[in-house]
């Protein structure tokens, strides 16, 4: 009875973690072109590179991160990280429009 109650497990998607990876950069480069700053403290102590190197090597991480996953035979993390990345992308839209908005005020 309950078995079938249980849901498939989404099939983790390396496409879709590209696409969010790009996405995350294009939307943070733009909120930090509208003033507003990085919510991540690992990021924000790199941005003394330039914002640029600095989400490249968040971005060299993140892939180290699904590469190591993918090798343990681990696809649960690729999937939490893709979800993961959507809340962040969310949260930077969300910033650019707030951050944009009380510019125009």
């Amino acid at each position: 009875m309950f078995a079938n109650l249980r849901r498939e497990f989404p099939t983790p998607s390396l496409f879709t973690f590209i696409s969010l990876q790009m996405l995350d950069i294009l939307t943070t480069l733009i909120g930090l072109r509208v003033g507003a700053s990085e919510g991540s403290i690992f990021i924000s102590h790199l941005m003394s590179l330039g914002p640029l190197q600095a989400l490249l090597i968040s971005k060299i991480f993140a892939v180290f991160l699904v590469a190591v996953a993918l090798r343990l035979k681990r696809p649960r993390v690729v999937v939490f990280l893709n979800y993961w990345f959507i809340l962040v992308i969310a949260w930077n839209l969300y910033t650019i429009f707030d951050t944009g908005l009380s510019h125009r005020g």
